[in-house]
């Protein structure tokens, strides 16, 4: 490929937005990582599918049908997935608290539901799906998984969401105590994005 391909970001958060930029820079492809404020803005996206990949496919092709010709549009989806709530919050992990929640109140509300819940039974998991479309529409996905535990109480500052109850497998601390190149080595969206990369490297994605 002679010229980068020019790779929008489905997203509004600004957090998202970083971990994904740093993400594609670590993994030195070819890529133009590009904001979707740079066309506007996210569009508005009703995220009632269901499902990560649903939901996912939903936000990157709002955001496609208003990028200019050559340009590809990717979105990611994710939540936690808690044993204990029978994989509550999941895909409504960032609404978990109400419409008009904010991270905090979801991290607060999940602290309570899990209050008298015993360490044996505190399992979890992240998921994120990645919904990249060319040009033309073309869809591939890739999903990525962090297993893991949630904490008694929250600890640390760094990530958002619910970084800082989540204990991944192997893990002593938090997302949000390890810290980003840590939490970029293993996170559930790391995952995701490696599979992601790994199809461009291997010719699976390109000019449509």
């Amino acid at each position: 490929m002679n010229a980068p391909l020019r790779l929008v970001l489905a997203s509004g958060n600004p957090h998202k937005a970083a971990e994904m930029r740093a993400l594609a820079a670590d993994s030195r492809l070819p890529l133009e990582f590009l904001s979707a404020t740079a066309f506007g803005g996210m569009p508005p996206v009703v995220e009632d599918t269901g499902t990560f990949s649903g939901n996912a496919r939903r936000k990157a092709r709002a955001l496609l049908d208003r990028l200019p010709a050559g340009h590809w549009s990717l979105a990611d989806d994710s939540g936690l997935c808690v044993d204990a709530l029978e994989g509550a919050p999941g895909v409504e992990s960032a609404y978990y608290a109400g419409p008009a929640g904010d991270a905090a109140a979801n991290l607060a509300k999940l602290v309570t539901a899990m209050t008298d819940v015993p360490p044996a039974r505190r399992g979890a998991h992240f998921v994120c799906v990645l919904c990249l479309l060319d040009p033309s529409g073309r869809e591939s996905l890739f999903e990525g998984r962090c297993a893991g535990r949630l904490a008694a109480a929250p600890d640390g500052g760094g990530g958002f969401g619910y970084d800082p109850l989540f204990i991944p497998e192997g893990q002593t601390a938090t997302l949000a105590r390890l810290g980003d190149a840590a939490k970029n080595a293993l996170s559930h969206r790391a995952r995701a994005w490696s599979a992601l990369a790994a199809a461009f490297r291997h010719g699976m994605l390109g000019p449509a």
